[in-house]
């Protein structure tokens, strides 16, 4: 008000859509995306309006932030260790474990065997390898080049690099997602995504998730997501997949 803009001109000037930007007058935190982007549009609109920014960050911080997941302290690895001994040791029903009968010992009767079944075949070979005149030389054994067969069509499609990149998002929960085809262009998409969706291009594309909950695929491929609490960005080419700093994530 003391600047004399409206939400429209805020949004110009800070490409925040208009309905986060009121999210944040409101305090209605459950609206957007997460912590880490609640942070940086408060920033980027204290800025644009002419408030400090690090008042604004650190009130929600500490009074609206979650804790970070990351906080929650795991069982030591002496404890899991302690608790597996005692499973071990624990038998069911409470009593003294009975120990294992042992297999009888075969040990001398298996080699006896083994010997006779060696002997046969040494004998069997001195019988049919003699020199018999008559006899043919067996032919020589297929090599791995003449075993393995492949037809020119699918060593086509084996080599053919991809023609585009495809991107697939299936959220498991609501996801703030923003796509966009590399640095300096356009948004293609800006909102909280709910059902899978695919992306297309021919040669880039950028992607800025709020949470890491989510299935990503790269051309049929799946992208391995580390799990976290932060928001992710990638890059996908026909290369593959590259993950971006948060400077560089679309819609940032």
């Amino acid at each position: 008000m003391r600047e004399r803009l409206d939400v429209a001109d805020v949004e110009a000037r800070t490409k925040i859509r208009a309905k986060y930007l009121r999210a944040l007058e409101n305090e209605e935190w459950g609206l957007l995306p997460g912590p880490t982007f609640v942070r940086t549009f408060l920033r980027t609109y204290a800025e644009a309006v002419g408030v400090d920014p690090n008042v604004l960050v650190e009130e929600y911080r500490l009074h609206h932030e979650p804790p970070d997941e990351l906080d929650l302290q795991p069982l030591s690895a002496a404890t899991r260790d302690r608790r597996r001994g005692r499973a071990r040791r624990a038998p069911p029903g409470g009593g003294r474990r009975r120990p294992l009968p042992r297999a009888p010992r075969r040990v001398p009767m298996i080699g006896a065997l083994v010997v006779a079944l060696l002997a046969f075949l040494v004998a069997l070979g001195l019988l049919a390898g003699g020199d018999d005149p008559d006899s043919e030389p067996s032919p020589p054994a297929a090599t791995e080049t003449e075993r393995t067969t492949t037809s020119p069509a699918r060593e086509r499609r084996e080599r053919a690099a991809p023609t585009g990149v495809r991107v697939r998002i299936a959220p498991l929960e609501e996801t703030y997602v923003c796509v966009d085809r590399g640095p300096g262009t356009d948004v293609v998409l800006e909102d909280i995504l709910v059902e899978p969706q695919t992306f297309r291009d021919p040669d880039e594309l950028r992607v800025n998730l709020g949470r890491r909950s989510a299935a990503v695929s790269l051309n049929g491929e799946a992208v391995e997501i580390a799990e976290s609490a932060d928001p992710i960005a990638l890059d996908f080419t026909t290369e593959g997949s590259t993950e971006l700093v948060e400077g560089d994530a679309p819609c940032a």
